[in-house]
């Protein structure tokens, strides 16, 4: 055997075995995690309440788009008011970014007050919630999103939970979301 057959040969042998002791291994909690989330890809509709301020309650319902991007390694959470245009000087459009860096699951919300929150979270025992937590802020910390809660009902429901804070009040609102295509 020529060597460079030889060599060529023994890289593809190598690469092979790297890949197959790669699959293999178990996947993080974090890795866990971020699959079940990029299992709600898609659209999403459904009425959000807000405890604290009724008047936000029982009104338009909220579109939810979730798409998988950057080779399957991040998953973009978009939400707006239903049947209103992508017009973010008239409208709310706050747009999400997950994904896993290194054991962490992480979020950050690019938020419609201006900054940044990143989070962390962790899937329940169950494997139907994922919670996170604020880790750090860019921007001003007065009014931001704090934490997050995503529960899968089934594959075509879910709810999710977000904590605004307006200062030092929390404001809630909780999405109950159904699946549109």
């Amino acid at each position: 055997m020529k060597p460079r057959i030889a060599f060529s040969l023994l890289l593809v042998l190598i690469a092979a075995t790297a890949f197959a002791a790669d699959a293999a291994a178990p996947q993080s909690d974090a890795q866990q995690s971020f699959d079940k989330l990029k299992s709600l890809a898609g659209e999403w509709e459904g009425p959000v309440t807000v405890p604290e301020m009724p008047e936000m309650s029982g009104g338009k319902p909220m579109h939810l788009s979730l798409r998988v991007t950057s080779r399957g390694n991040a998953l973009v959470h978009e939400f707006q008011e239903a049947g209103t245009p992508l017009d973010p000087t008239k409208y709310d459009h706050p747009v999400t970014m997950l994904y896993v860096d290194g054991d962490q699951l992480t979020l950050v919300h690019y938020c419609d007050a201006g900054n940044r929150p990143r989070m962390t979270g962790k899937m329940s025992p169950d494997g139907k919630t994922v919670e996170f937590e604020l880790k750090d802020i860019s921007g001003s910390p007065e009014y931001h999103m704090h934490h997050s809660v995503f529960t899968i009902i089934d594959a075509n429901h879910h709810t999710e939970d977000w904590t605004f804070m307006m200062k030092d009040k929390p404001m809630h609102a909780h999405f109950d979301l159904q699946r549109t295509k």
